[in-house]
């Protein structure tokens, strides 16, 4: 049995209301998980660019 089958066989005997709640924090986790691999992919970028922030000939720049 998978997870999500362990998922259903117990959300399906939850009163409606829980289970509403149980919806609910699913849909929290999956946009946890979403705002975590944008996080990851702002980190690289910002790893990736460094060298062309953080270049003295651009410094001009750093206080417009």
């Amino acid at each position: 049995m998978t997870w999500a089958e362990m998922i259903q066989e117990q959300a399906k005997t939850l009163p409606v209301e829980q289970a509403r709640e149980v919806l609910d924090f699913i849909g929290y986790l999956k946009t946890r998980q979403e705002n975590q691999e944008w996080q990851n992919l702002i980190q690289a970028q910002n790893s990736t660019l460094e060298h062309v922030w953080g270049n003295p000939d651009d410094e001009v720049w750093n206080h417009v």
